[in-house]
């Protein structure tokens, strides 16, 4: 097990770095190397719930899971915008893979904001591994006791915890707040301390077998009070001081505004499982012939190439929408940190709408896919199919429930609370 060092320049103990000299681009390529790999266990991965213990290991080995993590604690500390490409890479090969991927590894990024250092060094241990989803709807209570919380809770659709060494989960405290209403805190919890049911995979759900998305519960634990937060992330006041996080390490990614960041994860998957979905319509146009007289191969039919166009331009606008918005962030989170410039909640609704819009489009160009790549593509075994399933699985989130998120963000541009 790695051990920890002095870090001269703080005075704290640090976690050495598994490869120094690391880049973003060579963890992407890692992860754009395994497409075939993470294709094959596909089916499997949508069975079982999640994929295969040999992919947690490739994945582990390869630093993806530490790719938002602090550099000062084992992790790489990777922009955000560079994570956003690694999610695409991922969901690409599969999108279930990539959405239990994704929300296995964004929570350190808020782990890494939000609470202090004592909290962070317990969590990220002695050699920095961590795999944490995360629940942010209450789903269950803390009572307060001396030194912290007793807690308990049943978490639903907790993705990407198969693997987990952590997840955090908000809980309403019977202690009530100024208003008399029930206080939002979310608790850190290690592995030892809560319970993954077997309530995945298995064909429960129309798609996004692989996600990991099980139900996480806990009965009566004790929880620290450096391990429990109140939970004011979504309309958090940066002041002049900016997050606790921005205060440890003086990078201003980790202001980390929790829209953007929310948003844009599940965006970039769609956006993955958009171009998963050309790659394969690419494949049947070049296999198969139309359908409908003149038999023809579909590479010279207009309708065929009129559809591919369309649905290509869609995935390529949402793609660079993703990544400008999410571009646009890292440079609001440097502005307000060399120039003060406000970075504020409304900003950040914004353009948590706008990677929504992106998110929108990428479902759009798969329907268009699924629709008009023939009955092939409706077969229980297709790519295709499994794709369209896993994007309308999406569309029953809360996050791809457009009309409620873009009018609570016009409520907020008109000077009212920001309720979603």
């Amino acid at each position: 097990m790695t051990s920890l060092s002095e870090n001269p320049a703080t005075g704290s103990e640090t976690i050495p770095v598994p490869e120094p000299d690391l880049t973003a681009q060579q963890l992407i390529d890692r992860a754009t190397a395994m497409r075939e790999m993470l294709r094959a266990d596909g089916d499997a991965a949508e069975e079982r719930g999640t994929y295969s213990e040999a992919i947690h290991q490739t994945f582990t080995e390869a630093g993806v899971y530490r790719f938002l993590q602090p550099r000062r604690f084992g992790g790489y500390e990777f922009g955000l915008d560079e994570f956003f490409r690694l999610v695409i890479e991922v969901a690409r090969a599969d999108p279930g893979i990539g959405w239990s991927m994704c929300l296995a590894s964004a929570h350190v990024f808020q782990l890494a904001a939000f609470f202090g250092e004592e909290a962070q060094r317990e969590v990220f241990g002695r050699d920095g591994h961590v795999v944490m989803p995360a629940r942010g709807i209450p789903r269950g209570t803390a009572r307060t006791v001396d030194g912290g919380y007793i807690v308990s809770g049943r978490w639903d659709y907790c993705s990407g915890c198969t693997y987990s060494t952590h997840m955090m989960g908000l809980v309403l405290s019977a202690d009530p707040d100024q208003s008399g209403a029930p206080r939002r805190i979310m608790v850190a919890l290690p592995r030892q301390d809560y319970t993954i049911e077997d309530d995945w995979g298995g064909g429960v759900t129309l798609g996004m077998g692989a996600s990991s998305s099980n139900t996480i519960s806990a009965e009566e634990v004790f929880v620290p009070e450096h391990r429990a937060l109140t939970y004011d992330w979504k309309d958090y006041d940066l002041t002049d001081t900016g997050t606790p996080g921005f205060q440890l390490y003086g990078n201003p990614m980790y202001l980390a505004r929790t829209l953007t960041l929310f948003y844009g994860e599940l965006s970039a998957i769609m956006v993955g499982a958009a171009r998963a979905a050309l790659d394969e319509y690419e494949s049947i146009m070049r296999d198969r012939s139309t359908s409908f007289p003149p038999p023809m191969p579909r590479l010279d039919s207009d309708f065929h190439h009129q559809w591919f166009g369309e649905a290509m331009g869609l995935v390529d606008t949402a793609e660079y929408a993703v990544s400008g918005i999410v571009t646009d962030y890292m440079a609001r989170c440097r502005r307000w940190a060399e120039a003060g410039e406000d970075f504020d909640v409304i900003t950040d609704a914004r353009m948590r709408d706008a990677m929504a819009v992106a998110g929108r489009l990428a479902i759009e160009a798969i329907d268009l896919m699924f629709r008009t790549g023939g009955s092939v593509a409706a077969r229980r075994g297709s790519r295709l199919q499994r794709y369209f399933r896993d994007s309308s699985m999406f569309r029953t989130h809360i996050a791809a429930q457009y009309e409620a998120v873009m009018a609570s963000t016009s409520r907020a541009y008109f000077g009212k609370p920001l309720i979603h």
